[in-house]
């Protein structure tokens, strides 16, 4: 008698954990097994994704990063938007002329054409989200740009109405690459290179947090009619080559829900600064003024050491 109860409990403990597994199999879902979920960069690098400007003083300083990688995202299709081994060079000489970051890092990255006419931030955004592997990581920090085959969206050639590049967030930018070459191969007197270096150096001055974007202005020299941008002439940040010298109509406004750019770089008044440098002989991309010089140092950049 008592070996029939022992099995009768055996059978019966068998057939409930048996029963048990299998409600619990058809209850599961393919979220209940996290390695499984992907995971959403916003989510698990923060730092990367804050307002355009507040990772100034980690860009200039070494206080929290000493080692600077940048992701060169292109577009890689029929035609190759890498940008020139030329405004590169010029690119990492200025930021290690105002910055502290000695080990600068280059991560080129190739991306298919996302075959759009044309791009708008959110799309920008999107194709980021999607692509960027460059973040911040120890004392490294993660900047991501990307070069476009296609031009921003409410481009207007023929009104003179075209954006080079835009910032949109701490460690992201785009360059307009398609529009680069378009308004160079429309000139004799400037190249490629030439307004992609241009374009680089402005919009990198705005992560480093120009003008009033996360640096300070020691002294008052920000545009009246221009948010974050200078007043003097010349000057690399100045606000005639975000608007063109025809103000505020000519801006080509990219923002969308949370997504604002604090700088959308118009394309004919830098073509035109570059042209007026290049006929009497001077460098083809303006330099920082003494202010936006100070302004960096002040912040945690390099000393100007050129006079």
């Amino acid at each position: 008698m008592k070996k029939s109860v022992i099995l009768f409990l055996t059978l019966f403990l068998i057939v409930f954990l048996a029963c048990s597994k299998s409600a619990s199999d058809d209850n599961a879902t393919p979220d209940d097994d996290q390695s499984q979920v992907p995971q959403n960069p916003q989510q698990l690098f923060p730092a990367n994704f804050r307002a355009t400007g507040s990772s100034a003083n980690d860009i200039l300083s070494n206080t929290n990063f000493d080692r600077l990688r940048i992701e060169i995202a292109y577009v890689q299709s029929q035609r190759n938007f890498r940008p020139t081994d030329e405004a590169i060079n010029q690119f990492q000489d200025f930021l290690q002329q105002f910055t502290f970051k000695d080990n600068i890092e280059l991560v080129f990255t190739e991306l298919p054409s996302p075959n759009e006419e044309d791009l708008t931030l959110q799309e920008i955004s999107d194709l980021e989200i999607e692509n960027r592997t460059v973040y911040n990581d120890g004392n490294t920090l993660g900047v991501y740009i990307y070069f476009a085959d296609a031009p921003s969206e409410g481009d207007d050639l023929d009104e003179g109405l075209v954006t080079l590049g835009a910032v949109y967030r701490n460690t992201s930018m785009v360059i307009f690459e398609e529009t680069v070459r378009t308004l160079a191969g429309r000139s004799a007197l400037i190249t490629n290179a030439d307004v992609e270096s241009a374009t680089l150096n402005h919009e990198f001055g705005h992560l480093m947090g120009l003008v009033n974007l996360g640096t300070p202005a020691v002294n008052d020299h920000e545009d009246v009619d221009a948010e974050n941008h200078c007043n003097v002439d010349p000057c690399l940040m100045r606000a005639e080559l975000e608007f063109g010298g025809a103000g505020k109509s000519s801006l080509q406004t990219l923002s969308k829900g949370d997504l604002h750019s604090s700088c959308t770089l118009d394309g004919m008044g830098l073509v035109k600064q570059i042209e007026a440098n290049v006929s009497r002989g001077a460098a083809a991309a303006p330099d920082l003024d003494a202010e936006c010089q100070l302004d960096l140092e002040t912040n945690g950049g390099r000393p100007n050491t050129n006079g």
